[in-house]
C-alpha cells in the first residue's frame, strides 16, 4: 500500500483510551512525529482510524493534564533556587521570532516560552535575584543579574580566544594560543577530578593554575591590542565567574547541559516549523519539560502522561504526579 493510496476513515471526536493518548503525547513531543504520520502509524500498528483533528485535540488534552505538574516545578525552582544551567533558542510563532528558555540541572529540565531574550524573562522565572549558582554563556543578559554565584561557560571563552588567533594583530596569535592551552588544561584537570574525586591533587593543581592565569594575564596585558585587551580585561573583571568551578568542582565549567537540553526542542522546531500561536508555543514548552525531566529522572514519559490524564479525569486514587526531584 503506497502513501498515496492510504486514506483512513476519519472519525472526528473519537474517544481514545488513556494509554493511547499518552502514547500519542510521546510520539509528538519526543518522537517528533507529525500529526499525519501519527495517524498513519496508528493505522499500521492496529488499523486504528482517527482524524488528525482528534490527534491535535489529544495533544492539547495531555498538555492540560500535565500543566499543574509543570507549574509546580516552576514555583519550586524559584523557591528552592538550586544550581541551574540556563540557555535560550529562537522559536518562530506565526513567523514572529519568540524565545524558548531552558532552566536545568541533572535532575530536572524546565522550558519556558517567552517573547524576548531579555533580562525580564530571566527575572520572571527566577525572581529579581537568585540565591543559587547560575551557569550560562556570556550573553549580556546574564551580566549584572543578581546571583549568589555564577559560572560562565568556559567553552565560549575558548571560542573567543580561538577567534583571536585568527585576528590580525602582532600578538593576537600567541596570546590566543596561550589562553587556549590554559583553558584546555582546565578542562583536562576537571575531567580527572570527575573520574577520581581526588580533592587533594585537584587543589594542588588549582593553586598552581591560578598563578599561571595571573602570570599570563599580566605578561600579555601591556602588549595586547584592542581585541585581545577586551578579552584580558574581561578575564580580570569577571574572574570569579569564569573560574568559579576551580574552588567549587561540583559545578561544571561549561554550559553543555543546557545546550544539550535544547537539542530536543530544536529538533521539534525543525520538524514542526515552530508554533501557530503563542498558546501552542506555551503548550509545547510544558510538554518538553515533562519529556526532558522524566528522562533526567529515569522515569517513563508515557507513564507520566498517563497518570496525569487519569488525575485530570478524577480517576479514584489518582494523584497529580510531581516533577520535583528528590535530592
Amino acid at each position: 500500500m503506497t502513501k498515496a493510496s492510504w486514506s483512513p476513515k476519519i472519525i472526528p471526536g473519537q474517544d481514545l483510551g488513556v494509554k493511547l493518548q499518552a502514547f500519542l503525547g510521546w510520539l509528538g513531543n519526543y518522537g517528533h512525529l507529525p500529526y499525519a504520520k501519527q495517524q498513519e502509524l496508528l493505522w499500521e500498528l492496529g488499523k486504528v482510524e482517527i482524524g488528525v483533528g482528534t490527534i491535535v485535540a489529544t495533544n492539547q488534552r495531555v498538555e492540560t493534564a500535565i500543566n499543574p505538574s509543570v507549574e509546580q516545578l516552576s514555583k519550586w525552582v524559584k523557591v528552592e533556587q538550586p544550581p541551574i544551567h540556563v540557555d535560550e533558542t529562537p522559536w518562530p510563532v506565526k513567523g514572529v521570532k519568540e524565545w524558548l528558555w531552558v532552566f536545568t540541572n541533572q535532575l530536572f529540565c524546565l522550558f519556558r516560552a517567552a517573547d524576548t531574550r531579555g533580562r525580564a524573562e530571566l527575572q520572571a522565572q527566577l525572581g529579581s535575584e537568585y540565591d543559587g549558582v547560575l551557569s550560562s554563556d556570556d550573553l549580556g543578559v546574564y551580566n549584572g543579574y543578581s546571583v549568589r554565584a555564577q559560572q560562565k561557560c568556559l567553552a565560549h571563552l575558548r571560542r573567543h580566544f580561538k577567534k583571536l588567533t585568527k585576528t590580525p594583530g602582532q600578538y593576537n596569535k600567541i596570546i590566543g594560543e596561550t589562553f587556549l592551552n590554559l583553558i584546555d588544561e582546565a578542562f583536562r584537570h576537571y575531567r580527572i577530578w570527575q573520574n577520581d574525586k581526588d580533592s587533594h591533587s585537584y587543589q594542588v593543581w588549582v593553586n598552581q593554575f591560578k598563578d599561571k592565569i595571573k602570570i599570563a594575564r599580566e605578561k600579555w596585558k601591556p602588549k595586547a591590542g584592542y581585541e585581545a585587551g577586551k578579552l584580558l580585561r574581561n578575564l580580570q573583571q569577571k574572574a570569579e565567574q569564569w573560574w568559579y568551578f576551580l574552588d567549587h568542582p561540583e559545578i561544571s565549567p561549561d554550559n553543555n547541559l543546557a545546550e544539550r537540553s535544547l537539542r530536543l526542542a530544536i529538533t521539534k522546531r525543525k520538524v514542526s516549523g515552530g508554533s501557530r500561536s503563542m498558546e501552542r508555543f506555551l503548550q509545547t514548552a510544558n510538554l518538553l519539560t515533562v519529556v526532558q525531566t522524566c528522562r533526567r529522572q529515569a522515569r517513563s514519559v508515557i507513564d507520566f502522561f498517563e497518570k496525569s490524564l487519569m488525575a485530570k479525569a478524577g480517576h479514584p486514587d489518582s494523584l497529580v504526579p510531581s516533577l520535583i526531584p528528590n535530592f
